[in-house]
């Protein structure tokens, strides 16, 4: 038996999901079918993160345990043959058995791009957030800096039974924008995140951004955890898991 360890991209407008569903085409579900179509090999993946429906990875990674010996060329092979357009896995290699794609990870660093909602084009809108108005990177990002530290992120997830403890680390949080192109960037690095925390998270700003929600919002929220308190969830478009450090 083998753990083979994969670092791989994916389209989240093509899929219902990351995690495995009864009902639906999900990342984790496909990637696991082909495995036991092409190879009769029935795996369960272990991976860094879930995402939501409609988010995407530029660098998500898993692991799997494998029975037979089938050369890791050959499953990546498969994978990007079988997925093309929707996954490309990057890397692939045979890890030591106790690596584990999601315990093992250090640091996850999250990307989201958004831009004024009506300079989207068709071609742009399933990969950009469409947000009200452009906004001043500087000012957004000293409000998102309230969330750098270890806090109680109750108030910023959706209910989540596979998570007890809700305290996570925010390392750091950058937001650039590109006036060419209109787009503007987050940039977001935590130990680890729960159920769709960093869109309410920006969502959350936002709202402050655009005073729809006072400047100490975000703090109150942070000192009074309530997991059944309202969310503002940012759109699942423009968010990207980009790199996860070991």
């Amino acid at each position: 038996m083998k753990n083979v360890k994969i670092v791989y991209q994916y389209d989240g407008s093509k899929f219902d999901g990351f995690q495995r569903q009864k009902k639906g085409k999900t990342v984790q579900g496909e990637i696991e079918k082909i495995l036991l179509e092409s190879f009769s090999e029935k795996i369960n993946m272990i991976s860094s993160g879930r995402t939501d429906k409609g988010v995407h990875a530029k660098g998500q990674v898993s692991n799997f345990l494998i029975e037979k010996n089938i050369p890791v060329k050959a499953i990546k092979n498969q994978i990007n043959k079988s997925l093309y357009g929707e996954v490309k896995v990057l890397e692939i290699k045979e890890v030591e058995t106790d690596f584990n794609a999601r315990f093992d990870a250090k640091k996850r660093v999250y990307v989201y791009v958004m831009k004024k909602k009506e300079e989207i084009d068709p071609f742009e809108a399933d990969y950009i957030a469409g947000i009200k108005n452009r906004v001043d990177c500087v000012a957004l990002e000293k409000i998102m800096k309230t969330y750098i530290g270890k806090h109680d992120f109750s108030s910023f997830m959706k209910k989540d039974k596979a998570f007890r403890n809700t305290e996570r680390e925010i390392y750091d949080i950058k937001c650039l924008s590109d006036e060419d192109t209109g787009k503007m960037k987050i940039e977001i690095s935590g130990s680890s995140f729960l159920k769709t925390m960093v869109r309410i998270m920006i969502g959350s700003a936002l709202a402050i951004y655009f005073e729809e929600k006072d400047k100490d919002y975000i703090i109150r929220k942070l000192e009074n955890p309530d997991a059944d308190g309202g969310k503002i969830l940012a759109p699942a478009e423009g968010l990207y898991l980009y790199r996860v450090d070991y």
